[in-house]
């Protein structure tokens, strides 16, 4: 009777547990969960841009008003030289994402590092615009959407060096191999993101 009791009780052990909770997730897609997280959220900031870039078309189409306004004048030629170091980030984070991928730690360090440093002179390039260029938001219309859509990215170009810098600091102290890169891949996706953002702003703002 108890040799039986023991028996009925190991077989009861040997039983798989019964799970309670909520299923686990089910995974329909190849895409990792920080990556998807990522094109979601610049899914949200194309919409951001879209409701300033609505402002810009209304003021030129609808409205017919002159762009720039008139004695709004725009350094065209500072903004394409400042867009060329910007699309150049673009290539030396690719360098950086193809070297850790191959294993080249190196590659990845100087590579995410000139990123960083065209990034920021991006940003600082952008500031100084502001200082110089002879007029403020609240002069016009066409200067308030000016402000707000280089503006805008701006912020998100100071959010990605912020990325861009804790991607730099975890490189140079090897948490990075061609194994385990998504922390340089999922930022990345972002820099781009921005990259692209401007070259559709500098085109509508600056250049048509």
């Amino acid at each position: 009777m108890e040799a039986g009791a023991i028996h009925a009780g190991a077989l009861a052990h040997d039983e798989p547990h019964e799970h309670h909770g909520p299923p686990p997730a089910n995974r329909s897609s190849r895409v990792d969960p920080q990556t998807l997280g990522m094109m979601l959220f610049i899914i949200s900031e194309v919409m951001v841009f879209g409701a300033f870039f609505t402002a810009y078309f209304f003021i030129r189409i609808v409205s017919g008003d002159p762009w720039p306004a008139p004695g709004m004048h725009l350094p065209v030629a500072v903004a394409g030289v400042n867009t060329a170091i910007l699309v150049s980030s673009s290539f030396t984070l690719h360098y950086a994402e193809t070297s850790i991928k191959a294993g080249n730690r190196f590659g990845l360090r100087a590579g995410i590092l000139a990123t960083f440093l065209l990034g920021l002179t991006f940003l600082f390039v952008q500031i100084n615009e502001y200082v110089h260029v002879g007029f403020a938001g609240h002069d016009s219309a066409q200067a308030s959407v000016f402000y707000g859509l280089t503006g805008l990215h701006g912020a998100h170009v100071a959010v990605g060096l912020t990325l861009l810098a804790t991607v730099t600091i975890r490189s140079f102290r090897g948490h990075f191999s061609a194994e385990s890169h998504r922390g340089v891949d999922v930022p990345g996706i972002y820099w781009h993101f921005v990259d692209i953002m401007w070259i559709v702003v500098y085109t509508t703002v600056y250049v048509l």
